[in-house]
């Protein structure tokens, strides 16, 4: 079994995370339980950051909160000395309510309303990607209202295909952001910006897609921007001070997976941006990029208690849990794969292979397919890895139940950062009929 960060065996012969029992950690705050690694947070957080400090060039990291948006990892983003991006007004809001440098957020999403925008302006924070023409109208009839400039990046869609799930793809022609650069909408949203006194026009901002093993796909991006960029000093004087380069820099889930470091990601962007901005005598723009299941996805183990079996003779075993796609979607939404241990015996030999239901009333609630473990019981505790990213931001309610809680373990102790949803919780916000 590959164990991320501090992830490991302890002398009990359990699994621990953060120098802390996993299943100390179920007897204190129950399951499913999420459990984040905050040293290795900090690690890929810095890792990114001194690729850039190291080669001199001014940038922004900035920690895509999409990933895993709570208070606590808002403020951890900010003591590690992230820029925060932001999709929607409650990412927005939990970034103020944690005390996030507002100057530091972008706001991206390709369907901002009015109410979200007025809040970003009135909180001054320091740039709104902008995604479409409708949104840079609103924008602007929003900024003649309150007689206020704001700072923006246009979204460009450069035609570029990264190689991963289609419904993650987001760079290529047929999306639903940003301005294409092909068919011309780019070159005309760059016009109508730099014609809008209310707007001070940064720069350019693509994002090609998620889970990328490669650096290809950044590095053709930044060409065809750059190129592109070249072009529009000639015609329109306009030079980009800013280039974001979006994330989606994979990490390993499987085996299966090889992901490369944060500074080959950073290096080679780095230097092809300086050789097309050389070549074309432009200005080296600042660099921004935007991590976000880079940072936590593998920094997180879902803890889960085991329930029932059921045997189908010549098929195959099911174990259920006490979670599944209500705390994790992904396998249900994207075919997603894992890998899991018994949190008390994980370096026992495997005996069987069972496949992982999880609780919901719902046949494609299978967080995992064909898991060596060995033999098991009910009551045992099951450790899936690297669900950091995209397991608490996309639970749900399906079925009632209720969201489990949050715990950060560092330096050998648990502090629970996410209170475990409780059936008043549910209905707190429903009205009786009669």
């Amino acid at each position: 079994m590959y164990y991320n960060g501090t992830t490991g065996v302890n002398k009990a012969g359990n699994l621990e995370i953060g120098g802390v029992d996993t299943i100390e950690l179920t007897r204190d705050f129950g399951t499913p339980l999420y459990v984040y690694d905050v040293a290795l947070m900090r690690e890929r957080a810095r890792g990114f950051k001194q690729a850039f400090e190291e080669q001199n060039i001014n940038s922004q990291v900035a920690y895509a909160s999409k990933a895993f948006s709570t208070v606590a990892m808002v403020q951890l983003a900010e003591e590690e000395g992230l820029s925060l991006d932001v999709v929607s007004g409650g990412e927005l809001y939990t970034a103020l309510a944690a005390g996030f440098p507002p100057e530091r957020i972008h706001f991206h999403g390709n369907n901002k309303g009015k109410e979200e925008l007025e809040m970003a302006l009135d909180n001054r924070i320091g740039c709104i990607v902008v995604d479409n023409f409708f949104e840079m109208e609103l924008l602007k009839s929003i900024c003649q209202e309150k007689n206020a400039k704001v700072n923006i990046l246009l979204r460009i869609t450069p035609g570029i295909e990264a190689h991963t799930h289609d419904y993650i793809l987001t760079g290529q022609e047929d999306s639903k952001f940003g301005f294409d650069l092909q068919n011309g909408q780019a070159g005309t949203a760059l016009i109508t910006a730099l014609q809008c006194d209310y707007f001070d026009v940064l720069g350019l901002h693509c994002h090609i897609g998620s889970q990328i093993f490669e650096t290809t796909g950044f590095l053709l991006a930044a060409k065809k921007i750059v190129e592109q960029m070249a072009i529009w000093k000639k015609e329109h004087g306009f030079e980009a001070k800013v280039l974001n380069l979006g994330g989606g820099f994979g990490i390993r889930y499987t085996k299966e997976d090889a992901p490369i470091p944060p500074s080959q990601y950073v290096s080679e962007i780095i230097k092809e941006v300086k050789n097309l901005t050389e070549r074309f005598f432009l200005k080296m723009p600042e660099i921004w990029i935007e991590p976000g299941r880079s940072l936590v996805g593998d920094a997180g183990i879902t803890l889960y208690k085991i329930g029932s079996s059921k045997d189908v003779p010549g098929v195959r075993k099911y174990l259920a849990v006490d979670g599944g796609m209500s705390d994790n979607i992904r396998p249900a939404l994207y075919q997603a794969k894992y890998e899991a241990v018994l949190a008390k015996q994980p370096l026992a030999q495997p005996k069987e292979t069972v496949s992982i239901a999880g609780k919901c009333c719902e046949s494609g609630d299978m967080l995992i397919w064909d898991l060596p473990l060995p033999e098991t019981g009910e009551e045992e505790i099951l450790a899936v890895f690297c669900t950091g990213a995209y397991g608490y931001s996309m639970s749900n309610n399906y079925n009632r139940i209720p969201r489990p809680a949050v715990v950060f373990v560092e330096n050998g102790k648990a502090t629970l950062v996410v209170k475990r949803e409780t059936y008043e919780d549910i209905v707190r916000l429903d009205l009786p009929f009669k």
